[in-house]
């Protein structure tokens, strides 16, 4: 019992730490968003250094988060990226820098190390605990809480020393895997100094012992004399890359930012491909759809190449009710990118929204190869199970509502869902086992109903839902482990 409650004095203590540590810190409730462009481009520079540090890159998922805060982190197999790293990095290089530092948390083993810490450092929280209950049992109330509030400051000083310490082998190892390809470091020191200058009056408030990371300036200082030595310290991006971010950056503007905000940063004046790109997104949400058209459209046909521009068109079509009209462009961006699971799904959207028999079969097909793509994709799931519904087959709809459901984290809803399926398919069918796997994973410990049986063997069939029983809104965000718990933050 001891353990426990010294283990939650703990980690609330590490909350509070975390905090002070920077916003990024705050992931209780954070928002994931998917964007396929953001997404490659995150993917492509991230491949070469997972490689370089010994890490399977197919084993490593990329989170985006909705927060405009300059920072990342690391926990398991995730790595989570801020949108503010990508709209405040200057270079496609500091965007780098980053992940090559949260490549190495992975690398190093921080999150299992983190938990050893974590543990050796209730020890002496623990001791003090029972050493206050003996002062306290002795007569002594005083000093048993001085005893407490000393093993409480020692253990947290000891963890928050040894993360410390990983941040910084993080970053001269991001440094090993940046010059083993032949690129620059340099934009860790430029963020480094971005930082610096926005901590000079939060360091002179906070004891940097008590503190998760270094401070900004020690880290430019630990690595200024390394990064510059390097023969790649002037090597710069390529104009291509630099093009990439610029583009990212203008479309996260665009979505996430005040309207009239990205028509002040780009005017009509401005004729380059970011700001039209800006401007589309931005009236595309203000509802002038003929002006987001005319932007969108400027860069469609002058890179016809370009499939998110494509994507970009045929959303704006979509969801203003141009449904038709939206299937030329997503289904370009498809031919330029087939094998991107998010660019299917926008596809498969238009088709089933036509309402045709024929189109609502070739959704099912984009569906379903985008799902071979991206299994846990559970919009994808919640979109095919209403094309499946449309086409009037009730058990297809049920299963693929029940990998929706899945993949979204609600295994009861699964559960169900996967019950209803198995009713009507032949057991020695790939769908009959796709739903047992379902049930078996979604099982309840205690008090569940037997495992249905296949209809071929005489059982009456579980209930079909109806079509107001097939959910007729996109599942939640899955559940993500919450990373504050590692706290491998940039």
């Amino acid at each position: 019992m001891l353990q426990v409650i010294a283990r939650k004095l703990f980690l609330s203590l590490m909350a509070m730490t975390m905090v002070i540590a920077g916003p990024a810190a705050r992931a209780q409730g954070m928002a994931l968003l998917r964007d396929a462009e953001t997404e490659a481009f995150l993917y492509d520079h991230s491949r070469p250094l997972l490689e370089v540090a010994g890490v399977n890159p197919n084993a490593v998922k990329i989170l985006l988060i909705n927060d405009p805060t300059l920072n990342a982190f690391a926990f398991g197999r995730y790595m989570g990226f801020h949108t503010g790293l990508l709209t405040i990095a200057d270079t496609p290089n500091q965007v780098e820098a980053v992940i090559a530092h949260e490549i190495a948390h992975i690398a190093g083993g921080h999150i299992t190390r983190g938990r050893d810490a974590m543990a050796a450092a209730s020890r002496p929280m623990l001791l003090s605990l029972l050493l206050a209950a003996g002062a306290v049992a002795a007569g002594a109330p005083e000093a048993g809480f001085g005893l407490l509030g000393l093993g409480q400051n020692v253990g947290t000083a000891n963890y928050l020393r040894y993360n410390r310490g990983q941040e910084a082998t993080a970053d001269q190892s991001s440094i090993t895997y940046l010059e083993a390809l032949g690129k620059s470091s340099r934009g860790a020191l430029e963020l480094w100094s971005k930082s610096r200058n926005a901590q000079v009056v939060f360091a002179r408030r906070v004891n940097p012992y008590l503190l998760t990371h270094p401070l900004a300036n020690d880290r430019l200082t630990a690595l200024q004399q390394r990064v510059e030595a390097s023969p790649y310290y002037d090597k710069e991006d390529s104009p291509e890359e630099i093009r990439r971010l610029r583009l990212i950056q203008a479309k996260i503007h665009g979505f996430l930012h005040d309207t009239n905000e990205v028509l002040r940063i780009y005017p009509l004046s401005d004729q380059s491909e970011p700001a039209h790109y800006a401007r589309a997104v931005a009236y595309y949400r203000q509802s002038k759809i003929e002006e987001a058209l005319s932007e969108i459209r400027t860069l469609t046909e002058a890179h016809p190449e370009h499939p998110y521009f494509h994507e970009l068109e045929g959303q704006i079509l979509f969801e203003y009710g141009h449904v038709n009209e939206a299937i030329a462009p997503q289904r370009r961006a498809v031919e330029l990118l087939p094998d991107v699971a998010l660019l299917r799904i926008g596809l498969g959207r238009a088709l089933l929204a036509t309402g045709e028999p024929a189109m609502v079969e070739d959704a099912v097909a984009e569906f379903r190869r985008a799902l071979f793509l991206e299994r846990g994709n559970s919009f994808g799931w919640f979109e095919l199970a209403r094309a499946y519904n449309a086409l009037g087959d009730e058990t297809m709809a049920n299963l693929a509502t029940a990998e929706s459901r899945y993949h979204a984290g609600a295994k009861a809803d699964a559960n169900v869902f996967a019950r209803r399926a198995i009713a009507r398919l032949d057991r020695s069918s790939t769908e009959w086992r796709q739903a047992m796997d379902i049930i078996l994973a979604t099982q309840p410990a205690e008090g569940a109903p037997p495992l249905p049986r296949a209809s071929d063997e005489g059982e009456t069939p579980a209930p079909q839902p109806t079509t107001s029983e097939t959910p007729d809104s996109p599942p939640e965000t899955p559940d993500v482990p919450d990373p504050t718990l590692f706290n491998n933050s940039f």
